[in-house]
C-alpha cells in the first residue's frame, strides 16, 4: 500500500514538473505588443526585375577615331613650337617651325634641276634649229628632245619631294612649317623647341581632335566581367562637376586583360557638345544591366548586418515572428536581390525591426 502511495506521489511530481517546463518555454516565446504593433512596419517579398548596377572607374580619352596625327616631313630640329597642350588651333594655324637638312638639301636639288632643265632647253632649241635648216640630223634633234624631257623629269621630281616636304610651307633655307589642318584642340604634344625629330620613327608630333565627342574608358576586374555587356547603359559623373550625370551605352568591350592592372577595359562614346569632358578626366561609371534577370527583392531597409552576415525579421503574427539569414545578391537604390532566405508572399519589419531582432535572439 505504501509503495501504491510513493509511486503515485512520484508520479504527480512529474508531471507537475513537465507542465512547469512547457509554461516556462511558452512564456520564452516573444510576443509583439500591442503598440509595438501599432508602431512596426512591413513590406512582403516579391519577385522583381534585377536591374543592378555596376559602379566602375573610368577616364576621358579623346575619340581616336577622329582625330588627325601631325607627324614631321623631313629630319631636323624644331626651332619653334607654337602650341601647348590643349590649345585650341584653327585650320592653317602654325603648329611648328622646323630645320631640316633635307628640305635644304631639296632645293637645292631644285636649283640644279632647274639649270639643268635651261640647258637642255637651249640644246633642244639648236638643236631643232640645225635640224630645220638640213645641218643636224634627225637622231640629234631626237637625242636633245630626249634629254629635255629627262630634265624636266629630274626636276618635277625634285619639285614632288619639296611638295611633300612642306610645298609652299617650306623654303631654299631648309625651314619647313607644320600647321593644323582642322578646328580643334591639341590633345597631344609630344616636342618642343630645340628638338631633334625623324620621320622614320613613326611618332608623330601633335595630334588634334575637335572633341565634339569622347571615349570613356573604364575598367572592369575579374570577378565583374560577367555583369557587363555591350549596348548596356551608362551613367558617367565626372569628379570635376559634383552630381552631374551623363548617358551613354557600353559601345566596345576588350577582350584582353591588361596585364598591370588585371582589369578589362570597356568603352563608351559620349557626347560632348559642351565641352566639359577634358581628356585624362576621372569620372565614375555606372553600368546598368538591361537584360530583366528576375530575383527575390525585399526592402533594403528592411535588412540587419550583424557580424558580416545579413538578416530579416519574417512577421507571421504578433506572437510568430522568426529571424532568418538572407544571402543578398545586389542592391539597387531602395530594393536588395536575395538568393535565399524568403519565399514570395513573406511580410518582413522594415522598421523597429532591430529591437525585434535583439529580442528574438536573446531568447
Amino acid at each position: 500500500m505504501n509503495r501504491l502511495i510513493i509511486l503515485s506521489m512520484l508520479a504527480s511530481l512529474l508531471l507537475y514538473s513537465c507542465d512547469k517546463k512547457e509554461v516556462k518555454a511558452e512564456s520564452d516565446n516573444f510576443v509583439l505588443s500591442d503598440t509595438m504593433a501599432r508602431m512596426i512596419q512591413l513590406d512582403s517579398v516579391r519577385f522583381c526585375t534585377m536591374d543592378y548596377e555596376l559602379s566602375l572607374s573610368g577616364e576621358v580619352n579623346f575619340n581616336e577615331n577622329s582625330v588627325i596625327k601631325i607627324f614631321p616631313r623631313g629630319s631636323g630640329q624644331v626651332l619653334e613650337s607654337k602650341v601647348s597642350l590643349g590649345d585650341k588651333v584653327r585650320r592653317g594655324q602654325v603648329l611648328a617651325v622646323i630645320r631640316s637638312a633635307d628640305v635644304a638639301g631639296n632645293y637645292a636639288d631644285l636649283n640644279s634641276a632647274n639649270a639643268d632643265v635651261m640647258i637642255a632647253k637651249r640644246q633642244l632649241d639648236n638643236a631643232e634649229g640645225l635640224y630645220k635648216n638640213g645641218i643636224a640630223s634627225e637622231r640629234e634633234f631626237a637625242e636633245a628632245k630626249e634629254n629635255y624631257q629627262k630634265a624636266l623629269s629630274a626636276k618635277n621630281k625634285v619639285v614632288s619631294a619639296i611638295n611633300i616636304n612642306g610645298g609652299g610651307n617650306s623654303n631654299a633655307n631648309g625651314q619647313y612649317i607644320l600647321t593644323s589642318p582642322i578646328d580643334g584642340y591639341i590633345v597631344e604634344k609630344k616636342t618642343n623647341a630645340g628638338d631633334f625629330i625623324r620621320p622614320d620613327n613613326g611618332e608623330n608630333l601633335f595630334t588634334i581632335s575637335d572633341l565634339k565627342d569622347v571615349w570613356v574608358m573604364a575598367n572592369v576586374y575579374e570577378t565583374d566581367i560577367p555583369k557587363v555587356k555591350q549596348g548596356y547603359n551608362v551613367k558617367v559623373i565626372p569628379s570635376a562637376y559634383g552630381d552631374k550625370v551623363m548617358y551613354g551605352k557600353v559601345d566596345q568591350i576588350s577582350q584582353v586583360i591588361d596585364p598591370q592592372s588585371k582589369a578589362m577595359r570597356v568603352r563608351i562614346v559620349l557626347p560632348n557638345n559642351e565641352m566639359l569632358l577634358k581628356p585624362d578626366m576621372f569620372v565614375r561609371v555606372i553600368v546598368s544591366n538591361i537584360e530583366g534577370y528576375r530575383a527575390l527583392c525585399i526592402p533594403s531597409k528592411s535588412v540587419i548586418s550583424q557580424e558580416g552576415k545579413n538578416y530579416v525579421v519574417i512577421y507571421n503574427s504578433k506572437n510568430d515572428l522568426k529571424v532568418s539569414e538572407v544571402n543578398v545578391l545586389h542592391t539597387v537604390n531602395n530594393q536588395t536581390f536575395v538568393g535565399s532566405g524568403v519565399e514570395a508572399g513573406q511580410l518582413l519589419v522594415t522598421d523597429k525591426q532591430l529591437f525585434i531582432f535583439n529580442e528574438l535572439i536573446s531568447k
